[in-house]
């Protein structure tokens, strides 16, 4: 593998002289091999992509053409099978064509893909830094936020388009679901499997220009990426959900076996605690295998989870009795219902972070 060739993608959709600008910074600079997708722009940017063909071709680059706008996720996707089949390629380094993305800051994600050829590496901006418009500041804690609680992945910038990506997991990310925006979000997801991540701080660049040519939807694009974290949701509400009806189907079942055996109290409590230990079991194989993937020893995940599920139980009898001691019990039923949600959602998070342990960690 010749660790020298890494490829800069850069896709683009309705480019102005901001991409010709960065074109002939790389070039001078001598860092490519440059691959642009012309995302399906029309007729009345081919300029653009004409000149940008003469620039790269200097260096080995060249540009490839959607006929119609197809998305940065299926522009990143033509631009890796392209690289896949073309060169003996360590990985990519993915770019955008707005001016957020200097050369020097490019360079560093290269050298840094180099140092770290089994690494996803993400460039992050500050969002703290002076000029950063406040929709992408509060925008990106918001996210931040979000996939750290749905996935467990710790990040500081979800949607940087400077990333280095290793070529084994430019291969996979082929397959990935995903066709804008969102497949960003997807890569950092699907990174969890295998190839840890790293951040490299790079510049921020912000103008007033950059904010007003944006092809990022702020409604119809996050729709799409919240979307990814309510599919990873959805598979934990349904394991839980299932879990339940098979709690009770099993409790009825060995109500009926044992009422003739033992005297009510007696086969009310083992019932209870039969059908409990059953749908547990089986609670913990599903999140373990599907909805978590986990690759924890089942041994050391089961403790955990077993040690999680009494805490929530006692938890939940203790703060139902509290809180109907303090306010009366003529709405126990609604308590428990609050209660139960709040701490489903909080044992969402800790079987996340901790009972099955995702390994991919920031680095």
């Amino acid at each position: 593998m010749n660790q020298n060739i890494i490829p800069i993608v850069i896709p683009s959709y309705e480019p102005d002289k901001r991409l010709i600008t960065l074109l002939n910074e790389l070039v001078e600079k001598n860092i490519g091999p440059i691959i642009v997708v012309n995302d399906g722009s029309g007729e009345i940017y081919a300029p653009y992509f004409k000149k940008a063909e003469e620039i790269i071709g200097r260096i080995g680059g060249e540009v490839l053409t959607h006929s119609q706008n197809m998305g940065k996720g299926r522009a990143l996707k033509t631009a890796f099978s392209f690289i896949i089949n073309k060169y003996d390629a360590l990985g990519c380094v993915t770019a955008d064509s707005d001016g957020q993305h200097t050369p020097i800051c490019i360079s560093k994600i290269k050298k840094c893909l180099i140092e770290n050829p089994n690494n996803l590496i993400l460039g992050v901006r500050d969002f703290d830094a002076p000029g950063v418009p406040i929709k992408s500041k509060h925008g990106n804690k918001i996210t931040v936020k979000a996939l750290k609680f749905f996935t467990g992945i710790s990040v500081s910038d979800t949607q940087t388009g400077l990333r280095g990506i290793p070529i084994e997991f430019m291969k996979k990310l082929l397959n990935v679901r995903g066709e804008r925006f969102e497949f960003e979000t997807e890569m950092l997801i699907y990174s969890k499997d295998s190839f840890p991540i790293k951040e490299v701080p790079i510049e921020t660049v912000y103008d007033s220009k950059e904010n007003h040519t944006t092809h990022f939807n702020p409604i119809k694009d996050s729709i799409k990426i919240y979307k990814i974290f309510g599919r990873i949701f959805s598979k934990f509400l349904i394991s839980s959900l299932s879990s339940s009806i098979i709690d009770i189907l099993l409790f009825a079942l060995f109500c009926r076996i044992y009422k003739s055996h033992f005297k009510m109290s007696e086969y009310i409590f083992i019932s209870t605690i039969s059908a409990r230990v059953i749908s547990a079991i089986y609670n913990f194989i599903i999140n373990y295998i599907f909805v978590f993937k986990s690759k924890e020893s089942k041994t050391m995940a089961f403790i955990k989870y077993t040690i999680l599920a009494i805490i929530q139980m006692l938890l939940s009898a203790t703060l139902v009795t509290l809180i109907c001691y303090l306010v009366g019990d003529t709405y126990k039923v609604v308590i428990k219902i609050i209660v139960d949600i709040i701490l489903f959602c909080i044992s969402y998070y800790i079987q996340q972070m901790i009972v099955y342990r995702g390994r991919n960690k920031k680095r």
